[in-house]
């Protein structure tokens, strides 16, 4: 009947490529078009094409909706449809039956059916007609098509609160070679129960997630299939991975810093960085994940993982600044270090979450938080730990304009550090009064402490600290009572450079803004008005607060002049 014939035939839900092979016409011109849940990639031999179907974006879930059930309707409801289509995750057939289920139902608003779908556990439920539960119909079909080991994966990977899934991370959770983890993965690709995100720029591993509909479809299946203890040690083995690996990361980036114990119940196998920058990129771009993992250990009260996944995510809070998950975190932190009986765990996450208050402005929660630290160091008769309280008591006076008494304070801690030995910790005390002492037009005294502060903390090595104190010795050689404008200049710009290598992005806007002082200071307000609006653009992303000076500043500034 087709023979010569130009044809173009559509087959759907194929299974394989051999089903596809026998309905190949033989007529040169013509096309196949075949659909499947499996990527097919055996047609590859036959020339196929292939181009992988996403999601619906918002707006097409919208139209699409609207096309079904009368824009005029969705259009009486704008923020119910958008809550709707997401909802429905983006899978086309799951938009087409909440548009059937409408439409079948022209008094029903689009809130009401959006509101039927809130509900988690009933989301797949609400998504049938007459009786066929179509959503979930087709997951199962897919489910079932899986061998053995792939369908296990699909249950387990689904009960981590973690959208993003790497090799790595599924050979922890459950317990598989690396070699296996990947397979398991593109296994799940192929059936179209993940989707390919690409490679991390950190560690250039792989990357996949759920749909939401199709997580909620695998934890149901492991609900029924998986007891209860197979499930949470598949939850603990992927927090655990999690720890270990910003452990890893946090010691390349805070080498000098003292480590604290971590305790693991499953043997694990933490990601290795190239340098630090890789480091901190895995920890700029998991930080939705790390701060999902502090929050399901806190829920499950595994307390010891909490508290110390929190203390490993301090170079992400203290380089990148998310202040808000910053103090979050401690606060959980906080609660699982008492409730596990650490003191020093205790000790850190009140001396840690104490700087991330007073970096947020909070300043008298802060002094509660240092006072505290002050009390238990000294009731445990820890030096070291009552040295870290005085000098984050002394820091969060100092933001608060108390500047005898954060003085005072930074001068107690630098002489129980120097009784110690504790020379990057002293360092980092005479860099605060160096600061201080700038503060109060005392620049000679400051360029001396600034200048011993920046050689020990070199010594240690430090680079961070080290660069903050070239920092602040730059602002010091632009004092009127130096004014040595080109030293200040040369300083602050070899400190910017710096702080671009270790990836603060907090203490570069730090730095354009003091180059903008710098260059008021002499007159130049058009170069100000460049370094401030650089400053601001950096800023603009990490604090509100910090953004608004710099507004200020650059009104304050003259006006530029008019243009011929």
């Amino acid at each position: 009947m087709t023979a010569g014939l130009r044809i173009a035939v559509m087959l759907d839900n194929a299974v394989s490529a051999a089903q596809v092979r026998t309905l190949l016409p033989g007529a040169a011109g013509s096309l196949v078009v075949a659909a499947g849940r499996s990527r097919l990639t055996g047609l590859g031999v036959d020339g196929a094409v292939f181009h992988e179907l996403g999601t619906l974006d918002p707006g097409a879930a919208v139209e699409l909706l609207g096309r079904r059930v009368g824009g005029e309707r969705v259009a009486r409801e704008p923020a119910a449809a958008r809550e709707l289509v997401a909802l429905c995750a983006g899978l086309p057939l799951a938009v087409c039956v909440a548009a059937a289920r409408m439409a079948a139902r022209p008094r029903q608003t689009v809130a009401a059916l959006a509101g039927a779908m809130t509900q988690e556990t009933g989301r797949l439920e609400v998504l049938q007609l007459g009786g066929e539960r179509a959503v979930r119909s087709a997951l199962d079909e897919s489910y079932r098509c899986l061998p053995p080991a792939t369908a296990r994966a699909y249950r387990l990977l689904s009960l981590p609160p973690l959208t993003v899934l790497t090799g790595p991370l599924v050979a922890a959770a459950c317990a598989v070679p690396p070699s296996e983890a990947d397979r398991l993965l593109d296994d799940l690709a192929e059936a179209h129960l993940l989707e390919d995100l690409g490679p991390d720029d950190a560690t250039r591993a792989a990357r996949f997630r759920f749909h939401d509909l199709v997580r909620l479809h695998a934890v149901q299946c492991a609900q029924r299939e998986e007891t209860a203890a197979v499930r949470d040690r598949t939850v603990r083995r992927a927090l655990e991975w999690y720890l270990a690996t910003a452990t890893a990361a946090r010691a390349l980036l805070s080498p000098t810093h003292r480590r604290l114990r971590r305790d693991y119940v499953f043997p694990v196998r933490p990601l290795a960085f190239a340098d630090a920058g890789a480091a901190l990129r895995w920890f700029d771009t998991g930080r939705g994940e790390l701060m999902a993992a502090v929050r399901t250990a806190a829920d499950r009260a595994w307390h010891s993982v909490t508290w110390q996944l929190v203390d490993s995510l301090q170079p992400l809070f203290l380089r990148l600044r998310p202040y808000d998950l910053w103090i979050e975190a401690h606060r959980l932190g906080l609660e699982a270090a008492r409730r596990a009986g650490h003191p020093q765990g205790v000790s850190r996450m009140l001396t840690t979450g104490g700087s991330g208050l007073y970096n947020a402005g909070q300043l008298d929660e802060a002094v509660v938080w240092f006072t505290d630290a002050l009390q238990d160091a000294k009731a445990r008769e820890d030096r070291r730990a009552e040295a870290q309280a005085l000098h984050g008591l002394a820091q969060s006076h100092r933001l608060a304009g108390r500047l005898p008494l954060a003085e005072s304070l930074f001068a107690q801690a630098l002489a129980l550090r120097e009784a110690i030995g504790h020379d990057r910790g002293a360092a980092l005390s005479r860099l605060c009064l160096g600061d201080i002492a700038l503060a109060t037009d005392r620049p000679r005294q400051a360029r001396s402490l600034l200048t011993r502060a920046r050689t020990d903390l070199l010594a240690v090595p430090d680079p961070y600290d080290a660069a903050r104190a070239l920092a602040f010795l730059g602002r010091t050689h632009a004092h009127e009572a130096i004014e040595d404008h080109p030293t200040a200049e040369r300083l602050l710009a070899q400190a910017l450079e710096e702080f671009r290598a270790t990836g603060s992005l907090h203490w570069q806007a730090r730095v354009l803004e003091m180059l903008g002082q710098t260059a008021e200071d002499r007159g130049d307000a058009a170069t100000a008005r460049d370094r401030y609006g650089a400053s601001l653009d950096r800023y603009a992303t990490l604090s509100p607060s910090d953004a608004r000076r710099l507004k200020e500043r650059i009104r304050n500034l003259a006006p530029p002049p008019a243009t011929p």
